[in-house]
């Protein structure tokens, strides 16, 4: 599937460009935030080719996409209006998924820059210490200016996102951010370990000497505040003097509590969480360690691992390296060595070949690809992984190592761990990635999963009917006004413009999913497990189940012919268009898929017949 052919169908499914109110991206994700969370088809989404998974997490909509993240945002951004904010400013919420959610949005657009950076002064550290160039060299002062650039000028770069964030003009952000790096207050904070003052007194108020180069949290706290106060000091100006008075009155409550309240009470916060976390890795040792490496791919798969830069940076700008980048880094090993594990011992070809390349990407520190494809669907590796990880973790807490910049864990930012550690990092890497390969390899598959090739030799080929669902006329997936099964990417069907409200099974199965507003569900066959996505009309999702009366639950199973839901025809075909598609959402299974060519159908007629393969066992 194209990229513009993705984007369009996901946007389609979060229900079109009037519900998306902003969308942002991180390494491997979408992130919607919904007027109406209840009109996104979360589980439609999931099945799209090109799609790993979709959640809803820390109050927005993530779609898991994994390396072509960023073209696929490029393509969303091109087909709607809304851009990386919208101009209706969020409700404000405090809640712990506000805050991760917040985080999360502020950090995400300066990643690029941050690991840029990042990896130039792991390449510097690397150079040096090789004593390839020297310490002095004018190449080495070139690379190390370009490496520090966002480190020294960190508020600049979060004023612009967090301006954004919170919908608030992004230039006095920036004064801001320029008053907390104004050199009387950056040369002042250089003299104080001379001698000098710590203080700047003004009208009895002291303004503490505070290096803010690569703070956090003042920026952050001082741009929020902005949010709040600026319309409201804007509204009380006649608006033929605000050109004059607003920004300069906004500047005059600002920079004062900036510099007296937030960016100190910021500064020590950041300083105090630093220590809890150094406290927490001493106090608990090997098992503070192993709870972090054992719980970090969680973090991940529910998108908050982004909550922790700041907690990371911060760490770094402390203490010259943050030991919680450790538990990532065994982490995407073990996740990658899991993957590997799994791929080996799987049979089918295609499912090694995703395991394989999940793996390699995990190993470039992009792990949910192997998560969400390969580790999660078999279950034991995803455990196996995060045992692997704990253990990996506990070792490495042993001998101090630690990240000395920021940069996304994985095989070619190992150069950003501290040189006096740096074997013993390889060494838990390799723990971590060998311990889950094979462990995943012997334990991380079932009997069903595993298949062998006697087993592969003894299937035969088999036959099943699919009886029609429904009663009425029969319409190609063509005919269908909803692009995302139109085009066929859901799998291959045909739908059918029902006659009467019930909807009867169309084979022996069981019922795999009912969606909560029930106007679809999956079915699986009990004969050659055909997969079948049901979608009672169009848009029907909108009515919340009203109208809907599901006669079975998901994990029942079913005879061919029995009623399994019944639906409110007249009322629904009033308000929307009821062509029913009725997908094969597995289609690649079968070897032949055969539609009947008719024109109108009862639950007693055939509408499909597929061809596959069944053990004889």
């Amino acid at each position: 599937m194209e990229n513009k052919e993705l984007a369009q169908k996901i946007i389609d499914l979060v229900a079109g460009e009037k519900n998306i109110a902003t969308i942002t991206h991180c390494a491997t994700r979408l992130r919607f935030n919904l007027k109406d969370d209840s009109k996104a088809d979360a589980e439609v989404l999931k099945n799209l080719p090109g799609v790993l998974t979709a959640q809803f997490s820390s109050g927005q909509l993530q779609v898991v996409i994994g390396a072509k993240v960023q073209a696929i945002y490029k393509e969303v951004i091109n087909l709607v209006n809304v851009k990386e904010e919208s101009d209706e400013a969020p409700k404000t919420r405090f809640s712990l998924s506000a805050i991760v959610e917040t985080i999360s949005g502020v950090f995400s657009p300066t990643l690029p820059v941050l690991v840029g950076c990042g990896m130039l002064k792991a390449i510097v550290s690397l150079l040096t210490n090789l004593h390839i160039i020297g310490a002095d060299d004018s190449l080495t002062i070139l690379l190390s200016m370009m490496g520090n650039l966002i480190f020294y000028f960190f508020p600049f770069f979060l004023a612009v996102s967090a301006a954004k964030k919170f919908k608030v003009s992004e230039y006095m952000a920036l004064a801001l951010a320029a008053a907390y790096m104004y050199p009387t207050i950056m040369e002042g904070a250089a003299k104080i370990a001379e001698g000098g003052p710590s203080a700047l007194t003004v009208l009895g108020l002291p303004i503490l000497f505070v290096n803010y180069s690569s703070t956090v949290i003042p920026i952050i706290l001082s741009v929020w505040i902005l949010s709040l106060i600026y319309n409201k000091i804007d509204k009380l100006v006649p608006d033929f003097l605000k050109i004059l008075f607003s920004s300069m009155l906004v500047l005059l409550v600002m920079v004062p509590l900036q510099l007296v309240v937030l960016g100190p009470i910021g500064s020590y916060a950041g300083t105090y969480i630093a220590q809890a976390i150094e406290w927490f890795y001493t106090f608990g040792g090997v098992f503070s360690a192993a709870l972090l490496g054992g719980t970090r791919s969680i973090l991940t798969m529910l998108g908050m691992h982004y909550a922790l830069a700041p907690l990371q940076i911060q760490q770094i700008a402390e203490t010259g390296a943050s030991t919680l980048l450790v538990s990532a880094l065994t982490a995407n090993f073990a996740q990658a060595g899991a993957a590997l594990g799994t791929g080996v011992a799987l049979k089918d070809k295609t499912e090694k070949s995703v395991a394989f390349s999940t793996a390699f990407t995990a190993l470039l520190g992009i792990t949910e690809p192997a998560m969400y494809g390969v580790n999660l669907k078999y279950k034991r590796p995803f455990a196996i992984a995060l045992a692997s990880s704990a253990v990996a973790a506990a070792f490495l807490s042993l001998f101090n190592t630690g990240a000395m910049v920021y940069a996304p864990p994985g095989l070619f930012t190992l150069i950003t761990y501290k040189a006096d550690s740096f074997v013993f990092v390889l060494i838990g890497v390799a723990v971590a990635f060998f311990m889950a390969a094979i462990l995943s390899y012997f334990f991380g598959l079932t009997g069903k999963s595993l298949s062998t090739p006697a087993a592969e030799e003894d299937k035969k080929l088999v036959s099943e009917d699919i009886l029609a669902p429904l009663a009425g006329q029969v319409l190609p997936l063509s005919q269908v006004k909803d692009e995302v099964f139109a085009s066929g990417a859901m799998g291959t069907g045909l739908a059918i413009l029902p006659n009467e409200g019930k909807l009867y099974a169309p084979f022996d199965g069981k019922v795999s999913m009912i969606f909560k507003t029930q106007h679809a569900l999956g079915l699986v066959s009990d004969e050659l497990g055909i997969e079948l996505l049901i979608h009672i009309g169009m848009n029907t999702v909108e009515e919340n189940g009203s109208g809907f009366h599901a006669l079975v639950k998901e994990g029942d199973h079913f005879k061919a012919g029995q009623v399994l839901l019944e639906f409110d025809l007249e009322t629904l075909s009033q308000k929307y268009p009821m062509e029913t598609p009725i997908i094969v959402t597995n289609n690649s299974a079968f070897s032949n898929i055969q539609t009947y060519d008719q024109q109108t159908v009862t639950q007693k007629d055939v509408i499909m017949m597929l061809e596959g393969e069944k053990s004889s066992n």
